[in-house]
């Protein structure tokens, strides 16, 4: 979905209720997922036909940096597939992302860690354009630690309903993805999941 700017709020209450919006939904799927990528043999390793697939979608949408991240459990977000656009080369398997220039493949599933934990729980894709614009997510702890301000998700969900996680593009800069970035961006989230599920169709 395309989120539109809501008008800025004022008053002692205003803070509280832009603290409690910042807070992802809680994630009931947490064991099945883990339990579901385990079969599909997705593990908390790099993996490069995924980078390359992170470096199509960066090229594809003009994003800074884009990635493939499963949700392996309840405490990490896991980036098996990462492109940085800077480097012009897959980003690197080295330290977490909030202690690296060059985004790192893991990160924590703290409240206001990154936007892709509110994609998984809400199901759906998202655009955000600039993210100062929604109290929401303006907040977030990467708008100003890694200076992310642009960010368009959409959740890789397979045949069985569960949500392994997202593919997501990012940019320091806002973007004007609109609506073609918003469906192409769940066309390849739609042709990843063919892509992870192929396998185990194979073997049954």
């Amino acid at each position: 979905m395309a989120a539109t700017p809501p008008h800025p709020s004022s008053g002692p209450e205003s803070g509280i209720a832009v603290r409690h919006l910042l807070l992802p939904p809680e994630d009931s799927q947490v064991r099945t997922r883990s339990e579901r990528l385990r079969a599909l043999g997705i593990e908390a390793r790099p993996d490069t036909e995924l980078d390359a697939f992170a470096r199509e979608l960066a090229q594809r949408t003009g994003g800074c940096y884009a990635g493939v991240n499963f949700f392996l459990d309840a405490d990490r977000q896991y980036f098996a597939g990462l492109y940085s656009a800077a480097q012009d080369t897959p980003a690197h398997g080295g330290p977490p992302l909030l202690q690296d220039p060059v985004p790192g493949r893991v990160m924590p599933r703290d409240i206001d860690m990154g936007i892709c934990p509110h994609v998984v729980k809400r199901r759906r894709a998202l655009v955000l354009e600039d993210i100062r614009d929604f109290p929401r997510f303006a907040g977030n702890h990467v708008v100003d630690a890694i200076g992310i301000h642009s960010y368009l998700g959409a959740p890789l969900i397979d045949s069985t309903g569960v949500v392994l996680g997202t593919i997501c593009v990012v940019d320091p800069n806002p973007q004007p993805w609109g609506r073609e970035g918003l469906e192409t961006i769940k066309s390849m989230a739609a042709e990843l999941v063919e892509r992870l599920e192929e396998p185990t169709r194979r073997r049954s």
